[in-house]
């Protein structure tokens, strides 16, 4: 799986860093969509590099509780600073967004909200609730935060039934002072074990950047302890830096690196991984669920 990350290396992009953009109709129709409903999605607030390919094809992952974070993550391209009142119509138009789009699995995140008493889960569970009454057949995944460990909170979301529970881990333990000031390792970990607890049923999902310094002895004691709390579904994908003023690159792994975590989280317990340079939490994200729900199905 590669060697132990090296500080210090080129940061030049690699070449299987490289892919067209595959703009045109479909990609310009999701755009003016998305302008016109007043909704934002991670795709262009965290300027993911699959946004061109998704948008394309007609998916996005919708942004809710604002475009702006009360957390200053040293890896993420959303915006910091003051944030107003959520919104109570953006339920709504998010759900009419997934209706116009004909989207039959909807991903839902938000920004970090730790200025509200709920972290935001209310609107969560309002979002998920104004899905399932205008698109009852539509399968709903939702990556949220960690409510800053309020367990209210998230069983509010829970209670409003969505599909998939995803909460990323986003980097190892280590790395957590440096990367995620804001955030604590444990209450992530925390979180995806009272969702299997709260909902035995519920499938969870959670996921890491490669590339940011870390060890190979510290992302197998991630991935160990995300599969000791349930998780069953993952992510691995290269870390990129946003700007020059985000944390730095500390190397690139080659896809076949990606190819040989992917069997070792298999190995070590993970229903599906989806891992390679261009993964991000959401991306496939129902074509992942649907082959977990094929695994758990008797023959």
């Amino acid at each position: 799986m590669g060697k132990e990350q090296e500080p210090g290396l080129p940061r030049q992009k690699p070449p299987w860093l490289t892919r067209r953009l595959p703009t045109g109709p479909a990609y310009e129709n999701l755009r003016t969509l998305l302008k016109a409903s007043r909704l934002h999605t991670v795709c262009q607030q965290a300027r993911c590099p699959n946004i061109w390919e998704c948008f394309a094809q007609g998916t996005a992952t919708f942004l809710i509780l604002g475009s702006r974070c009360t957390r200053t993550c040293r890896f993420c391209a959303v915006g910091r600073g003051p944030t107003g009142p959520p919104d109570p119509e953006e339920p709504a138009r998010v759900a009419e967004a997934a209706a116009a789009m004909a989207l039959t699995y909807v991903v839902v995140t938000s920004v970090s909200r730790d200025d509200l008493p709920d972290g935001g889960a209310a609107h969560f569970a309002r979002t998920i609730r104004e899905i399932r009454r205008r698109l009852p057949d539509a399968l709903v995944e939702v990556l949220v935060p960690d409510f800053c460990g309020n367990p209210d909170a998230l069983r509010a979301v829970f209670e409003a039934r969505p599909d998939v529970l995803n909460h990323n881990v986003e980097t190892v333990r280590r790395l957590y002072p440096v990367v995620r000031p804001q955030a604590d390792y444990w209450r992530s970990l925390a979180l995806l074990g009272h969702a299997k607890r709260y909902s035995p049923g519920l499938p969870t999902k959670s996921g890491l950047m490669l590339g940011l310094g870390e060890t190979l002895g510290e992302v197998e004691e991630a991935l160990r302890d995300l599969v000791q709390v349930g998780c069953t579904m993952l992510t691995l994908g290269q870390y990129l830096q946003p700007t020059p003023e985000h944390h730095p690159v500390a190397r690139f792994l080659s896809p076949d690196e990606f190819a040989a975590w992917r069997r070792k989280a298999l190995d070590m317990g993970f229903f599906q991984v989806a891992s390679g340079p261009f993964v991000r939490s959401s991306y496939h994200a129902g074509e992942l669920y649907q082959a977990v729900k094929r695994q758990a199905q008797p023959t």
